[in-house]
């Protein structure tokens, strides 16, 4: 993220930001984040370009265009769709945290306390423990600022972001 891309956005948003940004440097590892509202639209992402890097350096080839934040937000809003439908029908709860390990990385899923959902692309290396961790302190400091309007502001600002790019 540059500071560009908060330029304009209230002082939560810059705030939720730096949150995000703060999360992809302090855990090694990460190839990508995404917020993902309760509807499944993307809020909030790391750095597309530096999730192109670090796949680009890991296979040496050309960097294609999956794995995207829009990938991962589509993939974090259907992962926790299934978890909380498996947890209504087990009677089990709230669903606090969901992981899926393969062989080349994991993608963990963590709910937000207004149904939001954090969502992480790790590389095989990272250290889960330490994925979960940081994410438990995101979602702690993120879920009580993320209001509807708030919500709203995100998902202008990365509708504006998104037309940038593609002119």
């Amino acid at each position: 993220m540059t500071a560009s891309s908060t330029f304009g956005l209230s002082s939560e948003a810059r705030n939720l930001h730096w949150l995000l940004t703060n999360l992809v440097e302090e855990v090694p590892g990460l190839l990508s984040v995404a917020v993902v509202s309760s509807d499944g639209l993307l809020l909030l992402s790391s750095d597309p370009g530096r999730n192109a890097q670090a796949r680009e350096s890991r296979d040496n080839k050309p960097t294609s265009p999956r794995g995207s934040a829009a990938d991962l937000a589509t993939i974090v809003s259907g992962i926790g769709s299934l978890a909380i439908g498996a947890a209504k029908l087990m009677d089990g709860g709230g669903v606090k945290q969901t992981m899926i390990a393969m062989e080349e990385g994991g993608v963990f899923v963590m709910s937000i306390s207004d149904g939001s959902l954090l969502g992480v692309h790790g590389a095989p290396d990272c250290d889960m423990s330490v994925v979960a961790y940081h994410m438990a302190l995101f979602v702690g400091r993120a879920g009580h600022v993320l209001t509807p309007e708030l919500r709203s502001e995100l998902r202008q600002s990365i509708e504006a972001t998104s037309m940038e790019a593609a002119k």
